[in-house]
């Protein structure tokens, strides 16, 4: 995998949360489609290479109080949880690579990652991503993704991205996630530059009466809402 934690790592370390191009003050887009893809603040959700978003604050502050972070950077945690203070301890931390992480299966009731898939240039690379979110998401569960439009940057912190339009994005998940919303963000970064993202809510539908997944979720006495 390219992003690597050195890397990233280094990113984090060499410059302030609010300095670095993806800041956002308030994932305000973010929270709005995850308070549409569910309202019961119990609910399990992971931000996939969360690192100093300032999503989790959004989150904790409207009442959600079971969320994971997940990034790559262990530096970029350290600061997250520096920045809430004691209420980090309301959220899970785990330090891995989103392509091997030990995930829960169906574990999660929302899938949120704003520019961490973009990055994935390399089709093995999205298929195990893939794979991972088919594993952690629960049957009815939502999944927001966040990239580069077609017509934003075509490289980001020394790195190549790939850029999609809302279908392409949806196509490379399959027909068994559900498009609910696509919605489009100019993102201005703290230097003032313009980056165009594409958001897309979806939702997990069962791929089959014999899923895996389907059947570990009739197994715990929590079905399929299919």
């Amino acid at each position: 995998m390219t992003d690597t934690r050195d890397h990233w790592d280094k990113v984090y370390g060499a410059k302030k949360p609010t300095e670095v191009s993806w800041y956002q003050p308030e994932a305000a887009l973010s929270l709005r489609l995850i308070r549409r893809a569910v309202a019961d603040r119990s609910a399990p959700i992971i931000d996939v290479g969360g690192g100093t978003s300032t999503l989790v604050d959004g989150l904790l502050a409207e009442g959600y109080g079971n969320v994971t972070v997940l990034d790559i950077s262990a530096t970029a945690l350290a600061l997250a949880r520096a920045r809430l203070g004691g209420a980090a301890a309301r959220v899970t931390w785990v330090e891995a690579d989103i392509l091997t992480a030990r995930l829960p299966p169906a574990g999660y009731e929302v899938w949120h990652d704003r520019a961490v898939f973009h990055f994935l240039t390399d089709a093995t690379h999205r298929r195990l991503y893939v794979e991972q979110v088919r594993r952690a998401v629960r049957i009815g569960g939502h999944v927001m993704m966040a990239t580069f439009a077609k017509d934003g940057p075509t490289l980001c912190s020394g790195l190549e991205v790939a850029r999609y339009a809302p279908d392409e994005l949806h196509a490379q998940f399959g027909a068994d996630f559900q498009l609910i919303e696509d919605a489009r963000e100019e993102h201005h970064t703290p230097g003032g530059a313009a980056q165009p993202f594409v958001y897309c809510l979806c939702r997990m539908a069962a791929t089959g009466a014999a899923s895996p997944q389907a059947s570990a979720q009739r197994a715990r006495g929590n079905p399929s809402r299919e």
